[in-house]
């Protein structure tokens, strides 16, 4: 069993990233856009500045980071590919947005339809993420630097 290959988390990660952030801004920068303004007007909240945006973009780029970490540290019980890109995906979404729409419903800030779809839409959003940042990941081998492994 070799060691996570860090720069390829980085690499595949950045690739989930991004694919992420395409989604998130599909979901909630187009689809979503009206409900999400009103339900912010609703509690008295100023509309969504540049720089909540950037966060948004850097949270998805580190959970995609996140998500081939999980692949990478799955791969030695589950072996390299798709199937255990969905389930490092699909861990993924149970630990970010299933949980957090739970917690949400607890103590509602959110109105639950904006919660439900897109906590839906992320239980295909994030295993699709997680495959395609999972397609470039490959660990070294031996030490030579040499990437094997393929996806």
């Amino acid at each position: 069993m070799g060691r996570i290959n860090t720069m390829r988390v980085l690499l595949g990660g950045g690739v989930a990233g991004i694919v992420l952030n395409i989604g998130d801004y599909v979901i909630n920068g187009m689809v979503l856009m009206d409900e999400w303004t009103a339900a912010i007007e609703a509690l008295g909240l100023e509309p969504v500045s540049s720089s909540t945006i950037i966060m948004f973009v850097l949270l998805d780029l580190g959970l995609g980071i996140v998500a081939v970490w999980l692949y990478a540290a799955f791969r030695p019980r589950f072996g390299a590919g798709p199937r255990t890109a969905l389930t490092a995906g699909f861990v993924l979404w149970l630990l970010t947005s299933a949980l957090y729409t739970v917690g949400n419903s607890l103590t509602p800030v959110w109105p639950a339809s904006l919660m439900m779809t897109t906590t839906v839409f992320w239980l295909f959003l994030a295993p699709l993420a997680t495959m395609a940042g999972a397609f470039f990941y490959r660990e070294d081998e031996g030490g030579g630097g040499v990437a094997t492994d393929a996806f």
